[in-house]
């Protein structure tokens, strides 16, 4: 089984985010107390986040730039107890080298399919939808449909065509990015294809499958799913700047993205692509400081019943080992979340419950390097100096179909 890349994110993805207090925008705001070593002797032990430890983050973080040829990110890792380091490195802007900044907002990329699942899960707890339903009670024309449940599409074991892989989808999106898609076009790409296997039998990552479940959502949830996502999850949630845009519009300021998913193979600023060709699974915009607090509030369920959560989190096997996914929702050693990964931006959201650590990365390129995610290596970079009993890596992932 291959973590696929599929333009809006990366085939599994961790998202948490954990309210505290940011501290300076630049700065690190150590607990009170001894400092402890940057190596954990313990499982739960995470360390505090005094000026040693955060000179060998800076340090870690600003290597994997380096290599990665990454113009800017920033991160932000806390614990209870332990103090909050919050970092911005390299520039938000190529062109005029303004610098990356904590409080941009960001195109979080698949991040978006924790906020879609987590509308339907609460439409679950009202009674309005069950897991087991079949997608074809809500939707018409799904291949296999009378099959394939609500619960196999928000778990990434449907059999559907991923539609991110289509030749054809890939041809319209590189010929013109600033091209909106309606979702009815998007599951037509995918729906050419003829199922891949059957319901529940194994994990692939697709896009296809929360296309359907934001319609489904759309449905029973009785508006759309933008609408439904900030009353019922977004505000509830306390995110302010967390939107669900319908078009290219993008919130002031933020940070200029750049990707080499493009007809040339070149790198160009894809600022301003519409993102609606991601709709349910990979829309989103949010910020650092709204997705610490999101990571939280998605790893401890608290929107949701306990049993609902409770069923959210139970992961199953994805084929590599450490890593495992729920419904909407990754375990990657021990980390709970998602990331994210559209034309441009990255974005990592995960929640360590033992320590009730958070981190959270947001970059601008999605350029791959030596096929891995940019995302992928902050977050080894990182985790193996905190918490290297509990290291964030993912293997890499496949080509482009485009490349």
């Amino acid at each position: 089984m291959h973590w696929r890349r599929a333009c809006v994110g990366v085939a599994a993805a961790a998202m948490l985010a954990v309210p505290a207090s940011t501290g300076s925008a630049y700065g690190v705001t150590p607990a009170l107390g001894p400092s402890l070593s940057a190596s954990p002797s313990s499982d739960n032990d995470f360390p505090e986040l005094s000026p040693a430890v955060a000179a060998r983050l800076d340090t870690a973080i600003r290597q994997v730039m380096r290599e990665a040829d990454v113009p800017g990110v920033m991160v932000s890792l806390s614990a209870p107890g332990k103090g909050s380091y919050v970092r911005a490195f390299g520039v938000a802007d190529k062109a005029t080298g303004a610098p990356m900044d904590p409080d941009l907002y960001m195109r979080i990329g698949s991040e978006t399919k924790t906020f879609t699942v987590t509308a339907l899960l609460e439409l679950v707890d009202q009674g309005k939808v069950a897991l087991d339903d079949p997608i074809a009670k809500y939707i018409d024309q799904v291949p296999n449909g009378d099959k394939i449940t609500l619960r196999n599409l928000a778990g990434m074991r449907s059999g559907l065509f991923n539609y991110s892989m289509d030749e054809g989808f890939v041809k319209a999106l590189e010929s013109d990015p600033t091209k909106p898609f309606t979702p009815q076009q998007l599951l037509d790409y995918a729906f050419k294809h003829p199922v891949q296997f059957q319901p529940g039998e194994k994990f692939e990552y697709a896009n296809t499958n929360l296309i359907l479940l934001g319609l489904v959502v759309e449905k029973a949830g009785g508006m759309p799913l933008n609408e439904f996502i900030d009353q019922k999850v977004v505000k509830p949630a306390g995110l302010r700047h967390t939107v669900f845009p319908t078009g290219a519009q993008f919130p002031s300021p933020h940070a200029h993205g750049y990707t080499n998913q493009t007809a040339s193979g070149k790198v160009e600023d894809s600022t301003n692509w519409d993102p609606s060709w991601g709709w349910a699974a990979g829309a989103m915009i949010s910020d650092l400081r709204d997705l610490r607090s999101w990571a939280r509030t998605l790893a401890t369920g608290t929107l949701l019943s306990p049993e609902t959560q409770a069923q959210r989190l139970k992961t199953e096997s994805t084929g590599v080992p450490g890593a495992g996914y729920g419904l909407g929702i990754f375990d990657v050693q021990g980390w709970i979340g998602h990331n994210g990964s559209l034309p441009g931006y990255e974005s990592l959201t995960v929640y360590l419950p033992e320590s009730k650590a958070t981190l959270v990365v947001l970059l601008n390129t999605d350029v791959l390097h030596e096929n891995t995610e940019p995302s992928t290596l902050f977050g080894e970079a990182i985790t193996r100096i905190v918490t290297p009993e509990h290291v964030y890596n993912i293997p890499t992932v496949t080509p482009r179909p485009s490349s």
